[in-house]
């Protein structure tokens, strides 16, 4: 049977109230940054949905847009608060739908989980509670103040429909104004917008008949909801059952089914470690409780055509969201579509491009595609001025992504690569528990370049001869780095080894083990060694350890390692390491960690770039990337590779 037989309950045409869709593949709101201060849409944020939009999703569903000044989240974020902005946001529409996709918007205010700073104005809730993430004490908002923002709501679902939109979303989810009205977590209330259930209900619902009452019966009106809210005393999937109800009746056309607030924010945008399709059970329970009325929308690390196909076939959902899945590939549905999987490239839930940088308040990116929120900068199809001879040196994700980059641009490209594999580094990260997904970038990567015109060399160290066999135009030296070997008394000894031998499984470990270095690589190594049963203790010289981790990653990580009863020594200095003892300086003295059978150094990494200055003084151009350097992340590596050879 072809893919494309079996992808064909995801690519029916379906329909939202009168909103009918080409297939059942949804772009959830994903906040970007890329707007102007005052919520202005701009070309760049333009171009990045028009590019979803031109790689085939059904619907797509723009990030949150606030409905008043003080309901704004993040500094660059979407506005619709004003009717100025309605021009910009039909300009938005009119792109989206030259493509033939759907639009709609998401309306939102973000109550507790926002500071003054971002706003200019005091934050305000349903009770004067701190969110425990922002830390901000809200003002309660008055019965008056509430009538203020259903209107808010009413008036910016009146400028989506002006502005050109094919449906509204309201957000109900994720712990912003609405979820903390409907939940007992964060609504302490004692007036008739508080209390009981019936009461907390009222706010989102009087928001949903207001905004019905503003765009008519026939405009379709999608509800997102957080089905478990995963805090003490919030909301469980029996509430959102029972509320789902009363949203039908309210006359919502669709529920959009998601998870988690601010303080779980590992079930809002789940990392790795998080089951894929972590919300296809509620959805279905969401779905049988209101007796399939209306479609369910599922969301929540569904990350290829295969899964969204089987919730769909089994009925647990009418239409899934790839968020994450379209940043890393925007024409994943239209590959899908024609059965070209291996071209698909892969979220691999790292986060690091997308949420750890909203975050930050920045804008986003992502990992594996460079061209995330730079969609006009570049144009990877369009022949390089004048055709080089590239010699890439190094096969790691730099150097797999500059080989890739600049054969599309049609250079002649010879890449070498000393190990008898392709992916350096990424063969290492990919060992460590819930970290397999690496794997599928990897695997992109390496397919991308091996089904080209590039000539690859693999088992042999490129030198200073073979540049001068190959006559390279431009040397792109992406060699990487190796573990550093700290000054330490007995840092060579027999029994101590890096975490990269212990993660490419070149060596063995005894039963009692000690990291040096509590940095992601320690945390990972010692988690590895963990789950093999091994008693592991972590020495970190700094005041907490994963420190340089995502902040949704690194709080299961560190719940993992607790679990796992990996011992964590912070503030602490190794001043010595012997055979069976490692004696460590911290606040308490000098101590001694005795009976240790294995000593594990993962105390950074060095750029391994000798090449460099031969290089240079041969005239040769040469630019270096990624970890060669400066040890890095891999989107650092990516995105460099990226740029240097678009660039050439």
């Amino acid at each position: 049977m072809s893919l494309i037989l079996e992808f064909k309950r995801l690519f029916e045409p379906t329909q939202i109230g009168s909103m009918k869709l080409r297939n059942r593949i949804v772009m959830p709101p994903m906040v970007t940054n890329y707007c102007t201060t005052d919520g202005a849409v701009t070309e760049r944020f333009k171009a990045y949905h028009q590019t979803r939009a031109k790689g085939g999703v059904g619907l797509i569903i723009i990030e949150a847009a606030y409905v008043h000044p003080n309901g704004k989240g993040f500094s660059n974020q979407v506005g619709i608060y004003k009717d100025e902005l309605i021009p910009g946001l039909k300009a938005l529409t009119d792109a989206v739908h030259e493509h033939g996709a759907k639009i709609a918007v998401q309306l939102y205010h973000a109550g507790r989980q926002t500071t003054s700073k971002v706003t200019g104005m005091r934050v305000v809730a349903p009770s004067p509670i701190p969110c425990p993430v922002m830390q901000e004490t809200p003002k309660e908002l008055s019965v008056d103040e509430i009538k203020e923002l259903v209107e808010a709501f009413g008036q910016a679902a009146r400028r989506a429909k002006e502005a050109g939109f094919d449906a509204i979303e309201i957000h109900g989810a994720h712990g912003y104004l609405l979820n903390q009205f409907l939940s007992p977590y964060s609504n302490k209330r004692t007036d008739s917008y508080g209390g009981t259930f019936e009461n907390r209900m009222r706010f989102p619902l009087e928001v949903v008949r207001r905004v019905r009452q503003e765009v008519g019966d026939d405009f379709p009106v999608i509800y997102r909801m957080s089905a478990e809210e995963y805090v003490s005393g919030g909301l469980t999937v029996e509430d959102t059952k029972i509320f789902a109800q009363k949203l039908v009746e309210a006359g919502v056309n669709a529920l959009h089914v998601s998870g988690g607030v601010y303080e779980s924010a590992a079930m809002i945008i789940q990392p790795a470690a998080v089951p894929q399709g972590c919300y296809v059970d509620a959805a279905a329970a969401i779905k049988e409780a209101i007796n399939n009325e209306i479609p369910v929308i599922v969301v929540g690390r569904i990350k290829d055509p295969f899964m969204a196909e089987e919730v769909i076939r089994e009925g647990k959902a009418d239409l899934v969201s790839m968020g994450r899945a379209l940043l890393a590939d925007p024409d994943l549905p239209r590959k899908a579509s024609e059965g070209k999987v291996l071209e698909m490239r892969k979220c691999i839930a790292c986060n690091q491009g997308c949420i750890d940088r909203l975050l930050q308040d920045l804008d986003i990116t992502c990992v594996a595609n460079a061209l995330t929120g730079h969609e006009t900068e570049f144009d990877v199809e369009a022949p390089a001025e004048k055709k080089k001879r590239v010699l890439i040196i190094g096969g790691g994700p730099a150097g797999l992504e500059a080989a890739r980059v600049a054969a599309l641009r049609g250079h002649g490209v010879v890449l070498y690569e000393k190990q008898t594999t392709l992916g350096g580094q990424m063969q290492i990260a990919a060992v460590p528990p819930y970290k397999g997904e690496i794997n599928d970038l990897a695997n992109y990567l390496i397919n991308q370049v091996e089904k080209s015109d590039i000539k690859v060399v693999k088992g042999k160290e490129a030198d200073m001869d073979t540049i001068r066999e190959v006559k390279p135009d431009v040397v792109i030296l992406a060699t990487g780095a190796e573990p550093i070997i700290p000054e330490i008394p007995g840092a060579l000894g027999k029994n101590v080894v890096t975490a990269h031998d212990v993660l490419k499984k070149t060596c063995t470990t005894g039963k009692k083990v000690v990291v040096i270095g509590g940095g992601l690589v320690g945390c990972e190594t010692a988690e590895f060694l963990a789950e093999q049963g091994k008693e592991v203790t972590v020495v970190e010289m700094l005041d907490d350890v994963a420190m340089d981790v995502g902040p949704s990653t690194r709080s299961l990580l560190l719940n993992r390692m607790s679990e796992k009863k990996i011992k964590v020594l912070t503030k602490s200095k190794v001043q010595k390491i012997e055979d069976d003892k490692v004696i460590i300086e911290n606040e308490s003295g000098i101590q001694e960690i005795n009976g240790v059978d294995t000593v594990v150094l993962a105390v950074g990494s060095k750029s391994k770039n000798d090449l460099l200055k031969s290089i240079e003084e041969e005239n040769i151009p040469v630019y270096p990337i990624g970890d060669s350097v400066k040890p890095r992340k891999f989107i650092d590596a990516i995105h460099e590779g990226f740029r240097v050879a678009y660039n050439l």
